[in-house]
């Protein structure tokens, strides 16, 4: 998420300091008139007492004879800009865009460091050993893991996948390092790996379609969960989330008056987004 957003503000940032380098001579001003209007290329003609420049428009061009403000280079006069001028719409996409950027990459890496150090100090509690059984619970477009305690009453403990998850037997006897019962956050370990919550404990069933590990692990499940590893099966397992990007793009693009850049770098930060959170929540690729 933070290489999509650095590329995205890169590409951002560099249109920011062309049009700035743009703008930066235009240290004069003066009212100037709108002498004559091309509706097929969107330019106005601009006259005033020092000079007159054609300058193209982001919106329809204004009537002939309406008043404007011109903002002109006093060495070159036909060098000059007028309200939504693309050179000033260009400008402040790009600072609105770059503060958008800024603001989601700050709240990802808060969100992530939040979590990171809510787990850090899990695995110090001391084990305890406790019969669980691991279901799978799809919800909408993903599907979680969750460890469900045999004893009464049961807790539902959400944890981020492993593939030691597939073979493990329901039920099984694993350590825990925390009490559901009474911690919020509980970390297990499968086969010597540990599975670090990707949730808070709960108390009741999560919705969604369930299904059960098997009670005997035979060769079809130790091959399935071969072929679960890698980013790659990851991947393929959350592309679903990353379908209304483009969409989201679109409406951005609508919204903000601009072009096919911005629905694209729109698109990208939204479907790194997606793919973010599910990370974020503990997506099963199994």
């Amino acid at each position: 998420m933070l290489v999509v957003c650095a590329v995205v503000a890169a590409f951002s940032a560099s249109t920011l300091a062309s049009a700035r380098a743009s703008l930066a001579p235009l240290t004069s001003r003066a009212s100037g008139h709108v002498t004559a209007v091309d509706q097929n290329a969107d330019t106005a003609t601009v006259t005033w007492d020092q000079g007159r420049a054609t300058i193209e428009l982001d919106v329809t061009p204004p009537p002939v004879g309406t008043a404007v403000l011109v903002g002109y280079d006093p060495a070159e006069p036909s060098h000059a800009v007028i309200p939504h001028a693309v050179t000033l719409i260009a400008a402040d996409r790009s600072s609105g865009e770059l503060l958008f950027i800024a603001i989601a990459a700050a709240l990802m890496l808060l969100v992530t460091l939040i979590r990171l150090f809510s787990r850090f100090g899990l695995t110090r509690r001391p084990p305890v050993q406790v019969p669980v059984r691991r279901v799978r619970v799809t919800s909408g477009l993903m599907a979680r893991s969750w460890l469900e305690t045999e004893d009464i009453p049961r807790r539902w403990i959400p944890v981020y996948f492993d593939p030691a998850l597939v073979t493990l037997p329901t039920p099984s006897t694993i350590a825990l390092h925390g009490a559901p019962r009474r911690h919020r956050l509980v970390a297990a370990v499968v086969d010597g790996v540990v599975l670090y919550p990707s949730g808070r404990v709960r108390s009741d069933d999560p919705r969604g379609r369930r299904v059960d590990n098997p009670s005997v692990v035979d060769d079809s499940v130790r091959a399935r969960a071969a072929s679960v590893r890698g980013l790659l099966r990851q991947l393929r397992a959350d592309i679903v989330l990353i379908v209304p990007a483009p969409v989201v793009g679109f409406l951005w693009a609508f919204l903000d008056g601009s072009g096919i850049w911005s629905w694209l770098g729109a698109t990208v930060i939204t479907a790194a987004l997606a793919l973010w959170l599910a990370a974020l929540r503990g997506s099963d690729p199994s």
